[in-house]
């Protein structure tokens, strides 16, 4: 039995194959796919062979022609660096302050920006001669540069800190952005103007720099102008900006605590002021009204703010003058008194400060006031600026004569007998001018050194009639 089972294990393994032997032997599909495969592996890099020996052959050959011309620049920029060029641009001023998108850059002066090219040999810098007319091309730049008080940079860090517009903006600058520069070295740039403000780059500013227009000039290098660093504002901010100082014609929303459209503007409008000169006329004239025209909503510290900035403001040389019955008064724009005349008499500003004439002058002021539109206009004083006539002519000159020893009038006057004393010490004043409003007695009980409006005395008008304070 064992022999048996033996034999037929034997015949098992000899006519049956094995499993190894089975899986290692290929299909005739899979032969045929491996050469197939071979052969376009074959011929793909047979293709592609010639294509990659040219592109390595590319690559080494521009890697070799940049590494040549870096050794070849190298030594210029070395030079370039350790000596400060002889001829460079400079802005002849700085610039108006602030900018705006929109308006029109000029110099400190209200002028066109001038460039002009300086030879800085020597102990003071003086335009050169240039031989042939160059062309400058103005940029702008970022405020960050140059770094530091960096002034000698190269020409390649200049041109890195050009900035371009944004996308899908308008080119950054506007106008006539290259310029001739003929031999005497000046050269005015025209209108340019900024589009966009500066809020958008990461130092919030911008310069204005000016630059030899590449293949223009041939000589040596010539450095780059730059001005100050500034802040571009948005051009509606413009609108709603104050003047400093302001002028006698501007909008009276330009001074201070005066918001354009705010109640206060809507307030003066009403009434009527609409102007500076406006606004101040009738603060001088009558502060009282002005201030209940603007209402309980302008608080003390307001009112201060805003009269101080109308205060500043040029008044000009134009004088005004406003002819009464017998008397006359010269105004400046705002209605301050320059000068009177009284029944012939003249009283310059020093003078004015009689308490007998302020009455007088304090009417002829608020007529004039009110007739503001045909009043003479002139340039120049109608008198000169001369001081009253010796005390012993008034009495000549002016039947009334007065006898007062207050020291609000500055000196006394000639003793007359139609000053009577009393015994109360009260003043009887009895005026003969014609047709003013000393036609009438006048009686004074105890005439202080100084008198005001706030305490009772209606005679002394407000000391900005005579000296604007």
């Amino acid at each position: 039995m064992a022999a048996k089972r033996l034999f037929s294990d034997s015949g098992s393994d000899s006519d049956q194959p094995s499993e190894k032997r089975t899986r290692t032997r290929p299909s005739l599909a899979s032969v045929i796919g491996e050469v197939l495969m071979v052969n376009s592996l074959k011929n793909l890099c047979s293709g592609l062979e010639p294509m990659l020996r040219r592109v390595v052959n590319e690559e080494v050959h521009s890697s070799l022609a940049r590494c040549s011309r870096m050794l070849t620049r190298v030594p210029s920029l070395r030079m370039q660096a350790l000596e400060p060029p002889i001829l460079e641009l400079r802005f002849s001023k700085s610039l108006t302050l602030p900018i705006f998108t929109g308006s029109k850059i000029m110099d400190a002066d209200g002028s066109q920006l001038q460039i002009m090219l300086v030879d800085t040999r020597g102990d003071q810098a003086a335009p050169p001669t240039l031989p042939s007319p160059i062309k400058v091309e103005i940029v702008v730049l970022d405020g960050d540069f140059p770094p530091g008080d960096c002034t000698n940079w190269t020409s390649e860090e200049f041109d890195r800190n050009i900035v371009r517009e944004r996308q899908g903006k308008r080119p950054l600058l506007a106008g006539e952005l290259s310029v001739t520069m003929r031999s005497n070295g000046v050269a005015a740039i025209g209108d340019i103007e900024l589009t966009d403000n500066s809020s958008w780059i990461r130092s919030r500013k911008f310069r204005l720099g000016a630059r030899v227009s590449p293949g223009s000039y041939q000589g040596t290098r010539i450095h780059e102008a730059m001005t100050e660093a500034f802040i571009v504002k948005d051009h509606r901010g413009e609108l709603y900006k104050k003047h400093y100082p302001p002028q006698l014609g501007d909008e009276v929303w330009r001074l201070e605590k005066i918001g354009k459209e705010g109640a206060f503007h809507k307030k003066l409008y009403k009434a009527g002021i609409k102007t500076v000169q406006d606004f101040l006329k009738l603060s001088v004239v009558d502060p009282n009204k002005l201030r209940t025209i603007l209402g309980t909503g302008m608080s003390e510290k307001v009112w201060d703010a805003t009269i101080k900035h109308a205060m500043t403001c040029e008044k000009g040389n134009m004088h005004y003058i406003y002819q009464g019955l017998n008397s006359s008064i010269t105004l400046n724009p705002i209605c301050q008194v320059e000068r009177a005349v009284v029944n012939g008499q003249i009283y310059t500003q020093r003078d004015l400060t009689n308490n007998i004439i302020r009455p007088h002058v304090e009417s002829l002021v608020r007529e004039a006031y009110s007739h503001w539109s045909t009043l003479e206009e002139t340039e120049s004083l109608p008198f000169p600026e001369t001081a009253q006539p010796p005390l012993g002519e008034v009495e000549d000159q002016c039947p009334t004569h007065y006898h007062l020893a207050d020291k609000a009038f500055g000196e006394f006057l000639p003793t007359s007998h139609h000053a009577q004393l009393g015994a109360s010490n009260d003043w009887q004043i009895i005026s003969a001018f014609p047709a003013t409003p000393f036609e009438h007695a006048i009686r004074y009980n105890g005439i202080p050194e100084t008198s005001s409006s706030s305490d009772g005395n209606s005679l002394a008008p407000p000391r900005s009639f005579m000296d604007g304070s």
